[in-house]
């Protein structure tokens, strides 16, 4: 067996059934290994940027490893967006880079790069330096990338490694525990510090939705009378809406309302959440100073914010444990579902005025309508841009693995691949993805991708034609126009443009028309694109928030 088809064993043994990337001379011999075998698809992309976007989709909504392969050089650089956005997001992917020839390293060969120019966008650098340890680094990668805190691990093999046949190292069996445990003096700690708060608050980060501790965060909110905020990748962990725990999101847009329940609440509890400069304004935002923080990462107690308990722990298990030390204890709890439903209410009359039903309609009327559109059980991919700013304050997220948009990392381009990896990830579920159209432009090459891999999936583009938070700040704070960075002079007809890529497209200006279009198009059993306008002249959520 040569280097090549062992490689592609170790990915299936390892449960990766999708590997995405773009074939080059480089991989060919991999893509050739994979054509023999009926238990691992090779999805062909556009640009190698959607590559790494499509793996982190697929993972983020399945929970489950998926691979990525491209050629060096110019493959693997535009591959490095999508991996800085999984290592951000701690999300697991094996990303195989054909090396150039280690005879010829150092000589300029075709599309050679420094291997260590990957050090800092993935959470660990691989290089196979001797075809007999392929299969042996492989694995190790492999177990990398599945420890908690998981992440992207880029493993370079070289190209002329892959058609030898050797003699092939046996892989190491490879923990992937990481944290185990809870120190009980902490939890004890953490459970007197709470039960002594009158008005306690829960931040729950995406380590809550990485741990799958939905349900213990839920029973210790119930028990704390604890409304939950969540985070940008929190977001899901517990199913927003009337009537449940989440008070909304924390974020740039958040509104009055939510950040005076956290400046005012006398105790929080932060779990699976490292407390980012995103969603904290630089830490800007005011927290408890009675603050529990529970992280996988010891680095991130102490940063922005100084803990009064600090938990190195699993989400799950830490939140377990938490419930159990709370069960002893007298708890004069509030009720955490009115206290969330305040904040909400408050949060909504704040848009009663962007809501709308003539065009050009608002990003809120586009949202709220797309929500009620969309049924619960579906995947949502949801775009960087102005309209996921308004959708983190009205598009009601329905579960941990039911919404996917990029945390800190805030890139444009990824909710079509995001969308794609989905859809191969759950074939059996609902896709739909939204997207502004500066970010479609940025990745519109994947609508092809859809066509000719047979993925039925909804694109719902919100059209503005701007970039209107660029705009906006270059009008405000700059001596340049409030329209700066619009192209309505040059106005994309994505209709034409989808069909001509062999999609479905179709066009709705109101909600009716939203709600219509959205339920003929999942319905269907092919990938449609529906065109919103919205309008060009509507407030920045950040500004219309904070008034």
């Amino acid at each position: 067996m040569d280097v090549s088809q062992a490689v592609i064993e170790r990915l299936t043994a390892n449960g990766i059934e999708t590997v995405f990337g773009i074939p080059g001379k480089q991989t060919l011999p991999l893509n050739e290994a994979i054509g023999t075998r009926d238990d691992i698809r090779f999805v062909v992309a556009r640009h190698e940027t959607a590559v790494s976007h499509e793996a982190w989709g697929y993972a983020e909504t399945s929970g489950k490893i998926a691979a990525t392969a491209v050629i060096p050089g110019p493959g693997d650089m535009n591959a490095m967006n999508g991996l800085k956005n999984a290592l951000n997001d701690c999300t697991p992917m094996i990303h195989i880079a054909v090396e150039t020839d280690p005879e010829i390293r150092g000589g300029d060969g075709i599309h050679e790069t420094p291997p260590n120019t990957y050090d800092n966008v993935v959470k660990e650098n691989l290089l196979v330096e001797h075809p007999e340890s392929t299969i042996a680094v492989l694995e190790e990668a492999i177990a990398i990338a599945e420890t908690q805190p998981k992440g992207p691990v880029r493993i370079g093999i070289p190209k002329n490694f892959l058609k030898m046949d050797v003699p092939l190292a046996t892989p190491a069996e490879y923990s992937r525990e990481s944290v185990s445990g809870v120190a009980a003096r902490d939890v004890e700690a953490a459970a007197e510090s709470l039960v002594a708060a009158d008005d306690p608050v829960i931040v729950a980060g995406g380590g809550v939705r990485t741990a799958a501790a939905g349900d213990e965060l839920r029973r210790v909110a119930d028990r704390l009378g604890a409304p939950v905020v969540t985070t940008y990748k929190g977001k899901g962990v517990l199913p927003d809406g009337d009537g449940g725990y989440v008070a909304g999101s924390l974020s740039g847009s958040a509104s009055p309302e939510l950040l005076e329940l956290l400046a005012t609440a006398d105790a929080a509890l932060a779990v699976g959440t490292d407390f980012d400069a995103v969603a904290t304004r630089a830490w800007d935002v005011d927290v408890p100073e009675t603050l529990v923080h529970v992280t996988l990462e010891p680095d991130d107690l102490g940063t922005g914010y100084e803990p009064t308990v600090g938990i190195v722990a699993d989400a799950a298990a830490a939140l377990s444990s938490l419930e159990d030390a709370l069960a002893d204890r007298e708890v004069d709890a509030n009720d955490a579902v009115d206290r969330a439903s305040a904040v909400r209410e408050a949060t909504s009359d704040r848009l009663e005025d962007l809501r709308v039903s003539s065009p050009p309609i608002t990003s809120v009327s586009a949202l709220e309508t797309a929500r009620a559109a969309i049924p619960d059980e579906a995947v949502v991919a949801v775009d960087a841009g102005g309209f996921r700013v308004w959708g983190l304050n009205v598009f009601e997220a329905a579960g941990p693995r039911s919404y996917v948009n990029p945390g800190s990392w805030a890139t444009m381009g990824t909710g079509l691949p995001s969308g794609i990896g989905a859809k191969l990830a759950n074939p059996d579920d609902d896709v739909v993805v939204l997207t502004g159209d500066g970010g479609l432009m940025m990745c519109v090459h994947e609508l092809h991708t859809a066509v000719s891999e047979g993925l039925p999936l909804t694109v719902v583009v919100f059209v503005n034609e701007d970039y209107a938070i660029i705009s906006d700040d270059a009008g405000r704070n700059y001596d340049l126009s409030n329209g700066e960075y619009q192209w309505t002079n040059a106005p994309i007809d994505f209709s034409t443009l989808a069909t001509s890529l062999g999609m479905r497209a179709e066009h709705a200006e109101t909600p009716a028309e939203i709600e219509e279009t959205l339920a003929s198009a999942i319905e269907a059993d092919e990938p449609v694109l529906i065109e919103v306008p919205t309008d060009p002249r509507e407030p920045q959520a950040s500004d219309w928030m904070s008034e």
